[in-house]
């Protein structure tokens, strides 16, 4: 018992050498920084995109996997559409009922304007002939009134036809709406990416909001690092900055700062004395060159650990371990 408390002892601290060693050595790769540059450790990360159903329904089929990368656009997944289908497919048969309920209303309206052309000259006739002698009252009369009926029918024929045209007009929006609801069952890529998780299997039942997928944006690298009060002060929105990852060491990556924190993170409870003003830490977000993220072909991932390095001082010299920082 004794012996293997001993070999495991003996583990341990061969384990914590080399963590130590480690941490020595990694210090002493980095770069000494002149004055104008502040550093902080961090890792890589990029924006999640969550790639969701819009309405309820079952995974019909799946195009990508785990690990894939993706272009905007690209069809991801379909959803069982069969239902919606048979909506549009109804809502087609009353856009042609509609359409052939207008084309009576607007033949219906050409016959009331001949019938009401026709009425008013009999009446024109007609009061010529009574002005002659040649006609009665009683028939002018009768003519003013056909004359009327046909007035009235004609505005009627033309209300008519303004309903039909406003009930073909919904049964084509509904048959519009069938469409997109269908469309948007086809899951896309919003933005070039990559694959990283796959949350849903095909013949799954899922329900409005449901995750497929969770992909990563290839365009939104970036590294959150925590600076000092001394030097968030002067580390401004669009500075240069490099980020220098562990698995590529001689290869410092361009980037630029696209954020710094208005409010500290890890304050004290009471901040009286400099020293614990000292203390306060302030996030600043350093995001990485997208044209670089190409020419790197897909050699910095999400997760790995590295230092962001960032300019201060506009002025100050880039030391040249890092001063590479244009794009191959």
């Amino acid at each position: 018992m004794a012996s293997r408390r001993g070999r495991w002892a003996l583990g341990l601290l061969i384990a914590a050498a080399s963590v130590l060693g480690g941490l020595y050595w990694w210090r002493q790769s980095l770069p000494d920084l002149p004055l104008g540059f502040a550093a902080g450790n961090g890792r890589v990360e990029t924006d999640e995109i969550d790639i969701e159903t819009k309405f309820a329904g079952r995974v019909a089929e799946r195009f990508v996997d785990e690990g894939d990368v993706v272009r905007a656009g690209q069809a991801l997944a379909r959803m069982d559409t069969r239902d919606l289908e048979a909506s549009l497919g109804r809502a087609e048969a009353q856009v042609l009922q509609a359409r052939r309920v207008v084309d009576e209303a607007r033949s219906n309206i050409e016959q009331q304007r001949a019938q009401a052309a026709l009425a008013s000259q009999q009446l024109e006739r007609t009061a010529a002939l009574l002005q002659q002698g040649y006609a009665t009252r009683e028939l002018f009369d009768q003519r003013r009134q056909q004359r009327d009926s046909a007035a009235a029918a004609l505005v009627a024929a033309e209300a008519r036809l303004g309903g039909a045209t406003h009930a073909l007009e919904a049964a084509q929006h509904d048959a519009e709406l069938q469409r997109i609801n269908i469309a948007d069952n086809l899951l896309t890529a919003p933005r070039d990416g990559r694959i990283q998780y796959r949350l849903a299997t095909v013949g799954e039942v899922l329900p409005a909001g449901g995750k497929v997928f969770t992909m990563l944006d290839s365009a939104s690298v970036y590294m959150n690092i925590y600076l000092p009060t001394t030097e968030v002060g002067r580390a401004k929105v669009g500075a240069d900055a490099r980020i220098v990852v562990d698995a590529l060491p001689d290869r410092p990556i361009p980037a630029k700062v696209s954020f710094v924190a208005n409010q500290a993170q890890f304050t004290p409870k009471a901040v009286e004395t400099r020293s614990e003003r000292d203390k306060l830490m302030f996030r600043v977000k350093v995001r990485i060159d997208p044209e670089y993220l190409r020419a790197l072909d897909d050699m910095v991932r999400a997760g790995m650990p590295g230092v962001a390095y960032v300019q201060i001082d506009p002025g100050a010299a880039w030391p040249k371990v890092l001063a590479a920082g244009t794009v191959p």
